[in-house]
This record gives structure tokens, C-alpha cells and sequence, in this order.
């Protein structure tokens, strides 16, 4: 049984960086163009996102471009028309205020741009990574997508069922508190969505943890928690950042069943 009718894939634009920032010990001369995504879910408890984009405002204000990117030495996201969440979402007839829920897989920027304009929606994440993201030592987070105070914090800790078909994953090691979801549906049957816990499939084939990470130890015994779970179930890896898998896969608004 489960409580998933859809599961929608949304591109949420691309971002540029090192290949050794996904693969550990890749030649820090290639770079890769990696997608921006978040996972949208239609279900008998409302619309849920897995994750929430980035905001457009990051890369199209100057002000927020430069201190967030351009100052930092780092090549800015792109972000079209086409990516904007909002838009993906009218696409098929919602807006970001019927989301109801959403499930963060960290609090990188790259995944909690819409937060703060969801006030209606409960926030679930790992306590131990709200917890990291409010140090000093927490890197690639823009404090301003989730500091508002008007946002409804649902903390957790290690595995969880949020309701029949969806489970939250402890894949911590690329952040204190990384988490991945295992969804369950009716047609597709298992996917397992790694967000950062893996980047490319390469990271899967190869049992090679992410570059970026708060412990790599830790990271590596998730990535292959992960991979023995995907062997086992068997369920389809779906993956948040590998530029080749997400030319494949459906995207809104086509989806998963």
C-alpha cells in the first residue's frame, strides 16, 4: 500500500563545479554542469516536496549574486524560465501555496530556496543538521532561505516513515544530517532518491563517496547503505545531480506512477 498517487521530477536549473566536489579524488581539472532538482509529490496527504530548488533571486539579484557567488569565486547557478519552480508548478495546475509539506534532504542552498516562501507548509529535516547549518562550520548554505521565523521546523532524528510509501533514509556523512527517501509506488514500484548522498551514478558504480563532505567515512557507509538497499529491494536509483540520468528520466510534467 501506498499513500503516493505521483511523483513529479522538476529540473531546477544547473549548476558548474569541480568534478573532485562530487567524486572524491576526481581531477580537480574537469568541471561539471550538474542539474538542480526537487521531487514533487501528489498524495493522499496533500502536495509534499522533497526538497525545494533554489531561489531564482540568488543569481538574478546582482547584490545577492555577488555576495553569495561572484565574491566567493564560485561560477553562478543558471536558473531559466523553464527551471523556476513556480512555474513547473502551474504547469500542472498548483502553486507553491498548496504545498503542504516539505521534506528536506540538507540544508544546502541548492535545496532550500522555496522554503521561506511556503509559510504554510510544516518543514521537515534532520535535527542534527538544522543543528550543523546554525554553526560557523557548515558550508554552502544560505542562512537567508532558513532563518525566517515563520518557518514550521518538524525536527527528526535517523530513519522515519513520513506515511505509507515514503521512508526517510539517515545517509549522513555529505552533511551531519543528510537523509534520502525511499518511495514506493504503485506502477513504478521502488525508487530510491539519493539526493547528495551520491551525486552521479559513477559514485554507485565505483562505491566512490561524494568529494564535499562533512565525514567521508560516514558518507561512504551511506552511499553503500544505499547501493546494497537499491541491489536488494530492487528499487530504481534516482539520482539529484548526474547530468546524463536526468536526460532520461521523465520530467514535469510527465511523471512517475
Amino acid at each position: 500500500m501506498t499513500a503516493i498517487k505521483r511523483l513529479y521530477v522538476l529540473l531546477c536549473g544547473y549548476e558548474t563545479i569541480p568534478k573532485y566536489i562530487s567524486v572524491s579524488g576526481a581531477d580537480n581539472r574537469f568541471m561539471i554542469s550538474e542539474p538542480i532538482c526537487a521531487y514533487l509529490l501528489d498524495t493522499t496527504q496533500g502536495w509534499i516536496l522533497l526538497d525545494a530548488g533554489m531561489d531564482p533571486q540568488h543569481v538574478t539579484d546582482p547584490q545577492r549574486l555577488h555576495t553569495y557567488f561572484t565574491s566567493q569565486g564560485m561560477i553562478p547557478p543558471i536558473v531559466r524560465t523553464q527551471h523556476d519552480l513556480k512555474n513547473q508548478l502551474a504547469e500542472i495546475g498548483i502553486t507553491l501555496a498548496d504545498i503542504s509539506w516539505i521534506i528536506l534532504s540538507h540544508l544546502h542552498f541548492d535545496h532550500t530556496g522555496y522554503i521561506k516562501h511556503c509559510p504554510q507548509a510544516r518543514v521537515s529535516v534532520q535535527k542534527r543538521d538544522y543543528d550543523a547549518a546554525m554553526g560557523a562550520d557548515y558550508f554552502a548554505s544560505i542562512a537567508e532561505d532558513f532563518n525566517s521565523p515563520t518557518i514550521r521546523w518538524d525536527f527528526r532524528e535517523g530513519d522515519w516513515d513520513a506515511f505509507p510509501g515514503l521512508t526517510l533514509l539517515d545517509t549522513r556523512g555529505h552533511t551531519p544530517g543528510h537523509q534520502s527517501a525511499l518511495v514506493q509506488l504503485k506502477h513504478s514500484g521502488a525508487l530510491l532518491l539519493t539526493f547528495d548522498a551520491g551525486d552521479l551514478m559513477e559514485n554507485f558504480n565505483q562505491s566512490l563517496p561524494p568529494g564535499s563532505c562533512a565525514d567521508q567515512n560516514e558518507a561512504l557507509s551511506s552511499l553503500l547503505r544505499i547501493k546494497t538497499l537499491a541491489e536488494t529491494l530492487p528499487a530504481q536509483l534516482i539520482l539529484f545531480h548526474d547530468p546524463q540520468q536526468i536526460q532520461q528520466l521523465r520530467l514535469s510534467p510527465e511523471y512517475y506512477e
